[in-house]
C-alpha cells in the first residue's frame, strides 16, 4: 500500500511572509530606496564629473603607491582599453554598485563577526545561517528584492550585499579566533579590559586576515553586480546582457574583459593593502 505522504507548502508560506512584509513595510523600503538611490547617483555623479584621463591617472596613482609601479603601468593599459572599447561609464557604474554595496557589506559584517567570535554561544547560532547564505544560489536573492525596491540598482545592491557579506564575518571571526592565547593572557595579566584587549591586541593582529575577507566580498560584490544586470541595474553586467539578448558575442566578450581589468585592479589593490599591513 502506497503511503502518501502530504506536500509541505514551504513556497507558499515564503510567499505569504515576503507579500505581508511588502504590504505592511513598503513606507520603509520606499525610504530606503530613495536614500540608496541618492547615494548611487551621487557617486555615480561624481566619478562622472572627472574627466576620463584624470580619473586613469588618480587610479594609477593609487595603485603605483599601494603596490608598484608594475600595477600602476597595468592600471593604466587597462582602463586605456575599457575607454578605447566606450564602456567607461558602464565601468563607473559597475565600480559605484560594487563600492555602495562593499561598504554597506563591510559595515555590516565586521561587527557581526566580532560578536561572532567573542560569543561561542552566537557562533554556533551564525555559522549554519552563513553556509545558508553562501550555498544559495546567487539568482535567488534577485527575486525577493523586486518586491521590496522595484527594478534596477537599488535591488541590485541590497542582493549584493546579502550575497557578499559572509566572507567577511567569517574571516573577521577567524582572524580574531586565530589570535595566540599566550599574547591574550599576556593582556589579561596586564589588566587590559575586553576592549582595550579588542582594539589592542586583536583587532590589529587579525586585520589581514580581515582585509582578506573583504577581497573576498569585494570579488563576490563584482560578480553579483553583474548578475543583477537581470533586474535592470546598469553597468558592465548590462553590456553582457545586452550581448546575450542580440546575440552580439563580440560585444559580450569585450564588456567580459572590462569585468575581468576592474575585478584584477580591485583584487590587487586590497591584496597589497593586506600585504602592508601584514608587514
Amino acid at each position: 500500500m502506497a503511503i502518501e505522504i502530504p506536500r509541505i507548502e514551504l513556497g507558499d508560506w515564503i510567499e505569504s511572509g515576503l507579500n505581508y512584509l511588502t504590504s505592511n513595510y513598503s513606507g520603509v523600503t520606499r525610504g530606503i530606496s530613495a536614500v540608496t538611490q541618492t547615494g548611487i547617483n551621487g557617486l555615480n555623479d561624481l566619478l562622472m564629473w572627472i574627466p576620463e584621463w584624470g580619473l586613469m591617472g588618480l587610479i594609477a596613482l593609487l595603485c603605483w603607491r599601494m603596490a608598484g609601479i608594475r600595477l600602476g603601468i597595468g592600471a593604466v593599459l587597462g582602463l586605456a582599453l575599457i575607454w578605447n572599447l566606450d564602456l567607461w561609464d558602464p565601468m563607473i557604474e559597475s565600480l559605484t554598485l560594487v563600492v555602495i554595496a562593499t561598504l554597506v557589506a563591510v559595515v555590516i559584517a565586521i561587527p557581526v563577526g566580532i560578536a561572532a567570535a567573542l560569543s561561542e554561544r552566537l557562533y554556533r547560532v551564525i555559522m549554519p545561517v552563513l553556509d545558508f547564505m553562501q550555498t544559495m544560489p546567487a539568482f535567488v536573492y534577485l527575486i525577493p528584492a523586486i518586491p521590496f525596491f522595484g527594478i534596477g540598482s537599488v535591488s541590485a545592491i541590497f542582493a549584493t550585499v546579502i550575497f557578499s557579506m559572509p566572507p567577511a564575518i567569517r574571516f573577521t571571526t577567524l582572524g580574531i579566533r586565530q589570535v595566540p592565547k599566550e599574547l591574550i593572557e599576556a593582556a589579561d595579566a596586564f589588566g587590559s579590559t575586553p576592549a582595550q584587549k579588542l582594539y589592542k591586541v586583536q583587532l590589529p593582529l587579525s586585520l589581514p586576515t580581515v582585509m582578506a575577507g573583504i577581497n573576498q566580498t569585494i570579488m563576490l560584490a563584482l560578480s553579483m553586480v553583474v548578475i543583477a544586470a537581470m533586474i535592470g541595474a546598469d553597468g558592465l553586467g548590462n553590456e553582457v546582457w545586452r550581448a546575450i539578448q542580440r546575440l552580439r558575442p563580440g560585444d559580450g566578450f569585450e564588456a567580459g574583459i572590462a569585468v575581468v581589468i576592474l575585478a584584477m585592479l580591485l583584487d590587487r589593490l586590497t591584496q597589497s593593502f593586506r600585504k602592508t599591513r601584514k608587514s
